[in-house]
């Protein structure tokens, strides 16, 4: 069966990627980006797949925002929430961790997570036919082995923190959605060759998000709160 799937921060990096694998193998996706308007290359993506993809404006700083992006949505298999920034590479003295660059970290990276489930929740609810077919509903958070405690770093602490705290909220999140039947996991996506990683990192986004979706469709509610990489490999949180 098809599956319906929301992705955050749709617009370029991972979350294109993902969009662009997952509407190749014939899923329908809602890409959801900060401004539709200046998203050329989901247009492209639009132009060759019709409405398999339907591209959503959503600014994952703003509660509002999600309100009204999850009134205008269908109901959702699996909901990625991928949107993510850094404020600041460097440690204590690094001139970028403003203010304003923590705060918009800390409401993209770990307040856009929250809204994210919370306010597409209804949407993963509503899936009764896909649950009929064997399809769980999930959610499947964008972290980072730089919120691992145990792999702690002097590099960009504030991204580290957001990520520690976005792996707590899929945690907490998976044991609170339980009851509704829906499955909830945290994933490393790897050191990927985008804005974000660089061109020297490990690995390109379609491996990454080739990985990911894989992990995804794994996610079952016996394995639900899992914190991994995009291989499958555990992570200690």
């Amino acid at each position: 069966m098809t599956q319906r799937i929301l992705i955050t921060g749709a617009n370029r990096g991972i979350g294109l990627e993902m969009t662009r694998q997952a509407l190749a193998r014939g899923d329908s996706v809602i890409a959801a980006c900060r401004v539709p308007d200046k998203a050329a290359a989901l247009d492209e993506l639009a132009a060759a797949h019709g409405d398999a993809l339907t591209i959503i404006g959503l600014e994952a700083r703003t509660e509002a925002s999600f309100q009204a992006a999850a009134a205008m949505t269908t109901p959702l298999d699996l909901v990625v929430a991928n949107a993510g920034t850094m404020n600041a590479r460097g440690g204590l003295t690094d001139a970028g961790h403003t203010e304003d660059n923590i705060a918009d970290s800390l409401m993209t990276n770990i307040a856009g997570v929250f809204f994210t489930a919370r306010h597409f929740l209804a949407n993963l609810q509503a899936g009764a036919d896909s649950r009929a077919a064997g399809i769980i509903p999930r959610i499947a958070v964008i972290s980072s082995q730089m919120g691992s405690s145990e792999r702690a770093g002097t590099n960009a602490p504030i991204y580290r923190a957001t990520k520690a705290a976005a792996t707590n909220l899929a945690r907490s999140m998976a044991l609170e959605l339980a009851e509704h039947g829906i499955a909830v996991g945290a994933w490393h996506p790897g050191w990927v060759q985008t804005d974000m990683g660089g061109a020297g990192a490990a690995i390109t986004a379609e491996v990454s998000a080739a990985g990911l979706l894989q992990r995804f469709d794994a996610l079952t509610m016996a394995t639900s709160g899992v914190f991994e990489t995009y291989e499958g490999e555990p992570l200690p949180f």
